[in-house]
């Protein structure tokens, strides 16, 4: 497994990669594959929903010739599968095996779901396939789910394009029963159908299908420099990023910890959360700064986590801690998601006091980030958090305590 800008890739060739799906399809469980490319990381870097959504992916597979140049540097061998190589294999396979197949294409895609329905019947006449056009910014409508259900398909396919399909599909999977491998593929039907021209094999074989998607006429207002911004994040702002995250690991990860509070009947209360990827690992909100002010930053990690802005800064403290990240080989037999650790070799905090002014239901953490969160007493803070955080939880008491509220 290879790991770029914090997400997981798999390292398994073509061949590989289809055995693997393979035993997903013959399986009973239900599976779903992602297949990021250096703009989908770069978007994960600032949508933490995407980010877990695409590390809990039962198998991602890179799309995209910066990847394999940034698994080189990285010392690891990432095979390179496209979106639309891997769906002409899955459209074989699943003609050859009966399995049925459901598109879920976005409406104001190019293709439309009857043209794609042609053409798949052209190309695969044994083929069994339900084909559906949808919303991608609205919840799938139930008469959308029932009917994918009353087809009963194996493999289900989306081209809502990232992040819409990638969501979709994993809040919908465990809706849809009979599916056991589902996937997003952007806009690789629209190569199938003729509404889009794929790159030539050499310029495929040699990474540029960038400079084709600049050379080759963009239709709608603005597309030629909606493209050009595209193709200018996945090449020199994606390759600045590895530069960064290659050399920033001797360095410390500005961070800002959040100690929010009520006051409750004469007692204070701290609130605490519950890491998702670590049951029973209780720690104080926490993000990092991204360059803003520690009352910017706590206030943004506290709307981001909790759901709520209900509270106010009362102060802050600069660089209040630091510590080191546990080696990676520690990381992954603990199963913690790996967000900021490819980035810096540790954290230095920095201290954001609040007080909450709302209501317990105003608040509702995110499930990427948490899985539960209560308030405890001021005198019982330090012991009711991870042991490894309660060292940093004494001096963020100190400095509450200094204040007086």
């Amino acid at each position: 497994m290879a790991n770029i800008l914090g997400i997981n890739l798999s390292e398994l060739s073509r061949l590989g990669v289809m055995k693997k799906i393979g035993e997903f399809l013959n399986g009973t469980g239900q599976h779903y594959l992602v297949t990021p490319n250096p703009e989908i990381i770069l978007n994960a870097r600032r949508d933490e929903e995407l980010f877990y959504i695409l590390n809990k992916a039962d198998l991602a597979v890179a799309d995209g010739f910066g990847l394999k140049l940034a698994g080189f540097l990285f010392g690891k061998k990432i095979p390179r599968l496209t979106g639309a190589d891997l769906t002409l294999d899955l459209l074989r396979l699943a003609q050859e095996k009966n399995f049925r197949i459901t598109v879920l294409n976005w409406r104001g895609g190019l293709s439309r779901a009857e043209e794609i329905k042609d053409v798949l019947k052209k190309e695969y006449p044994r083929l069994e396939t339900l084909i559906l056009d949808a919303s991608r910014s609205q919840p799938l409508a139930p008469k959308i789910i029932d009917q994918i259900n009353d087809f009963a398909p194996t493999v289900l396919f989306s081209t809502f394009g990232s992040p819409y399909q990638e969501k979709k599909i994993y809040h919908n999977l465990t809706k849809l029963p009979a599916v056991r491998l589902a996937l997003g593929v952007g806009g690789t039907f629209d190569f199938i159908t003729g509404r889009a021209k794929r790159a030539p094999k050499f310029l495929r074989a040699a990474g540029l299908e960038w400079l084709w998607r600049l050379i080759i006429p963009a239709k709608g207002h603005g597309a030629k420099i909606r493209r050009g911004k595209r193709i200018y994040r996945a090449t020199l702002v994606f390759g600045g990023q590895l530069f960064r995250a290659k050399i920033s690991r001797f360095f410390y990860r500005p961070n800002v910890a959040c100690l929010l509070y009520k006051k409750n009947n004469g007692l204070i209360k701290i609130l605490i959360v519950e890491r998702e990827d670590e049951p029973g690992h209780w720690q104080l909100p926490q993000g990092g700064t991204d360059g803003e002010s520690l009352a910017k930053a706590g206030a943004r990690e506290m709307r981001e986590e909790l759901n709520t802005d209900k509270f106010l800064v009362k102060a802050t403290f600069k660089n209040t801690y630091s510590y080191l990240f546990p080696p990676v080989s520690q990381q992954r037999s603990l199963s913690l998601s790996p967000n900021y650790k490819y980035d810096y070799k540790g954290q230095r905090q920095g201290l954001c006091i609040a007080e909450f002014t709302g209501r317990d239901e105003d608040i509702k953490v995110n499930f990427w980030d948490h899985r539960n969160w209560k308030w405890v007493e001021e005198h019982e803070l330090v012991s009711r958090i991870q042991p490894a955080r309660q060292e940093s939880a004494k001096i963020f008491l100190t400095k509450f305590k200094s204040l007086n509220l």
